[in-house]
């Protein structure tokens, strides 16, 4: 029997899902609840944030902004992101982040790539533009963003200053719908070869990604990371994945919202304490760089919640961190995937776990957050078992991945490969659809016929008490193909030898975790482990460093 299809009355609003339905409840559900700019010590109330918003969408359109334009941004954390987050793609408009920290070369070519029409750039990155603006070739404006009372002078010429802009723009504007699949925002991925690749979103997988977002972050009894009480402040970079949508949701959710300006760890662990904040999200090293401060080490943690992702969370970090109060949970995504995929999940009696079943609980990849569809594969392309114990690349699909690469559609091909996308993660997943990911499928170490995982080992190595963090990589070996090989950071104080390490890692030999070809051939300490613009530890650059010797 065929299903008969009903058609929308002539008078029915055919509501489409776009960013400015998010700013629905903002301000209904907000109280007293404010924006905070730690940079700078601007404070809005919910109805003010809206109200800028509103003189944003006129000053863009002043400036010729029009539909399908795309508006780069080159700042620091701040509300006046939060507002760029919403203005630009709300007027039609596609919102480029550009990451502040790629190489000069690396700007200019997203910035062309992405067919910039309007920047707008803070003082810091006004040099790097003023010398590469001949370079951009699709440019016709810039907007100075500053946090000094008066803007300084600015090396380009610029059509002015955005407090002054927005102070004589007009308080209302008449946001327009158009279809929930125009293309809301865009940023750029690095990976190991060639140039930055472009992802994009639209307004629809925006919006589906904050109701899931959303409710994974409420739904569970043992991780209430978003409720009315809360107090955000992000701690990943508003240019990499959106800061991972949270920004949407807490705006939504009408939340107090604090936005630190550039990461400093003095500046976060002072907006810790003064605005009483509840919820982070980092990569692992950030985490690490806050706790070792010297600052943190007089401060109680106990109340903040700090989602990690990026790269593995291992159990030593866990632990460390749950020793100091912060309750840390696993979340996992990528960069084409708006990133949320899985977060970690809190059974109902957690609270009488042990110390030691918290950390392995934590630090599991977790549960796909609702209307996520995972899988694991062969090498043939054909569905491995959810038995926790077959391994393979992790693919999925849900409405909010990435439909390509921009300009790329070979690239995009490859990534969408029979119709799921491939993350180029090796994972297993249990019988209560548990992930847990092993690796990168390019950072597998394949020595004498066997696959190590390279974040099994750095799980391991994080274990020993005087260690900070590790990264483990594979180098060729004419004997056993690859051998396993690893750079250390150890704690304030400590003495720490290859020769510690590897007999730290014996003990796990011993026990039967691991088998004895997986202790690296060399453990190096080092001052600092390489981190890539988003901060998470640059492997490729480790590999190089240790091959060059």
């Amino acid at each position: 029997m065929a299903v008969k299809l009903i058609s929308p009355a002539d008078e029915a609003y055919n509501y489409p899902l776009l960013i400015k339905q998010l700013l629905l409840s903002a301000e209904r559900y907000a109280g007293d609840n404010e924006i905070v700019g730690g940079n700078n010590g601007q404070r809005f109330s919910y109805a003010e944030f809206i109200e800028r918003v509103h003189r944003l969408a006129n000053v863009l359109t002043e400036a010729g902004v029009k539909e399908g334009d795309t508006v780069a941004v080159l700042d620091w954390d701040t509300p006046r992101y939060l507002e760029c987050f919403f203005a630009i793609p709300m007027i039609g408009a596609v919102l480029h982040t550009v990451n502040v920290r790629l190489a000069s070369e690396q700007v200019v070519y997203t910035m062309n790539h992405a067919q910039d029409d309007l920047v707008l750039v803070h003082d810091d990155f006004l040099p790097l533009i003023a010398k590469v603006q001949d370079q951009l070739t699709t440019v016709k404006g810039y907007i100075q963003l500053t946090d000094e009372a008066q803007a300084p002078d600015a090396p380009l010429e610029v059509m002015g200053d955005y407090e002054s802009l927005l102070a004589g723009a007009m308080t209302e504007f008449d946001f327009p719908d158009f279809d929930e699949n125009a293309i809301a925002t865009t940023f750029y991925t690095t990976g190991t070869t060639g140039n930055p690749k472009g992802v994009f979103f639209s307004h629809r997988q925006l919006v589906l990604h904050t109701l899931a977002l959303s409710a994974t972050t409420s739904m569970n009894d043992n991780m209430q990371l978003m409720q009315a009480s809360s107090v955000y402040m992000p701690i990943t970079p508003m240019f990499h994945v959106h800061a991972w949508g949270v920004p949407y949701v807490a705006t939504m959710m009408g939340l107090k919202q604090v936005y630190p300006g550039r990461y400093e760890p003095a500046t976060l662990l002072k907006l810790y304490m003064t605005e009483k904040v509840t919820f982070s999200h980092c990569v692992p090293t950030i985490l690490q760089m806050v706790l070792s401060s010297e600052k943190a080490k007089a401060i109680d943690f106990s109340g903040w919640q700090v989602l990690i992702g990026g790269s593995a969370l291992t159990e030593g970090l866990a632990k460390a961190a749950l020793e100091r109060g912060i309750q840390i949970y696993t979340g996992y995504g990528m960069s084409e995937t708006c990133p949320l995929l899985s977060t970690t999940w809190m059974p109902l009696d957690a609270d009488s776990f042990s110390m030691e079943q918290q950390v392995r609980t934590r630090v599991q990849t977790g549960k796909p957050v609702p209307l996520v569809n995972m899988r694991i594969i062969d090498d043939n392309g054909r569905f491995l078992p959810h038995d926790g114990k077959a391994m393979g690349e992790v693919v999925v699909r849900t409405p909010w991945l990435t439909q390509g690469y921009l300009h790329e559609p070979e690239k995009s091909d490859e990534l969408w490969a029979n119709g799921w996308m491939h993350t180029g993660d090796v994972g297993s997943i249990d019988n209560s659809y548990t992930l847990q990911i092993r690796d990168r499928i390019k950072d597998v170490i394949k020595t004498g016929g066997e696959w190590v995982s390279s974040l099994d080992i750095e799980n391991l190595i994080s274990q020993h008490p005087d260690i900070e963090l590790s990264a483990v990589i594979g180098l060729p070996d004419d004997e056993w193909g690859e051998r396993p090989h690893a750079v250390v950071t150890v704690r304030e104080g400590a003495q720490v030898d290859q020769q510690a390490v590897a007999d730290f890692m014996q003990k796990f030999v011993d026990e039967g975790h691991i088998e004895k070809w997986a202790i690296p051939d060399t453990i190096k300490v080092v001052d600092e482990i390489p981190r890539t613009s988003v901060g998470k530890v640059d492997k490729k650059l480790i590999r190089s460093q240790l091959q060059e010797g």
